[in-house]
């Protein structure tokens, strides 16, 4: 599946502990969240001031 968002590099990515949702940093200065299932994205986060070097998620999500 090929997931389409980000007008950059993507520089990290994440899973959650449920594997339903992954998170990825970019050089386009947004971090995204995406539907595992469907490949849609669930939210866009701005307002970095730059690259969004990496992402993670807390062990209980």
């Amino acid at each position: 599946m090929t997931l389409k968002g980000h007008n950059d590099n993507v520089l990290a990515v994440a899973f959650s502990p449920d594997g339903k949702t992954l998170a990825t940093g970019s050089n386009d200065d947004t971090a995204r969240l995406w539907s595992t299932g469907t490949g849609s994205a669930r939210t866009t986060l701005k307002g970095h001031n730059g690259n969004v070097w990496s992402v993670a998620f807390s062990p209980d999500g």
